[in-house]
């Protein structure tokens, strides 16, 4: 007897630092709660996982991380990217990583092409990270993708996580979890959209 179809949303979340534990995997990490608690299915690409060779247009071999990466952009419904902003934009790390969303320009879904996306940026201070968010609209907008409404940028000098890593700001918290919600939120009336009309019975 074969399993019935998982039809819960795929979210998938990317970000982080090659530092295991950093404020943007941390603040990933909370948005994909939230989508679980949701309803959705979650998968976490973040820190050491993301260290793919830089990305390479003619180059088609990939390492099994690389292939990973990809397959998962590939199969999800949502999309979460969590960066921390380096001098004003996203870091290197992420930015390669969405470079690998060119392998999927032949696909019959061409890049990221109405997949709802959230983003979060995280700063040591205010300006940096709303530059690093209105930076990564302006990519998931290239690749066709569908911005939530709601991007959290979050000032990480406040010291919003304690040493544990918990977050002990309730906005902050709010402004991640409402990512999370968004994204299935989108993402669910994308596949409500896509469905084929019911039969109706003759």
């Amino acid at each position: 007897m074969e399993k019935p179809e998982d039809k819960r949303p795929l979210i998938v979340g990317i970000g982080g630092t090659p530092r295991p534990q950093s404020s943007s995997e941390r603040a990933l990490a909370i948005s994909l709660e939230a989508a679980r608690d949701c309803g959705a299915r979650t998968i976490m690409i973040s820190g050491p996982d993301l260290m793919v060779p830089m990305y390479t247009p003619d180059q088609s071999q990939r390492t099994p991380e690389a292939l990973r990466l990809v397959e998962a952009i590939r199969s999800c419904e949502g999309l979460i990217v969590s960066s921390p902003a380096y001098h004003g934009s996203l870091s290197g790390l992420i930015k390669n990583a969405l470079d690998y969303t060119e392998d999927l320009r032949e696909d019959p879904r061409v890049y990221l092409d109405g997949v709802a996306v959230g983003l979060i940026a995280c700063a040591g201070g205010w300006q940096a990270g709303a530059q690093t968010l209105a930076t990564l609209r302006g990519i998931v907008h290239a690749l066709r993708g569908w911005p939530t409404p709601m991007g959290a940028s979050i000032n990480t000098s406040t010291g919003v996580f304690d040493e544990s890593g918990a977050c002990v700001d309730l906005g902050t918290t709010m402004q991640l979890r409402t990512v999370g919600e968004q994204v299935v939120e989108f993402a669910r009336m994308r596949g409500m959209l896509a469905a084929p009309p019911p039969r109706v019975a003759m």
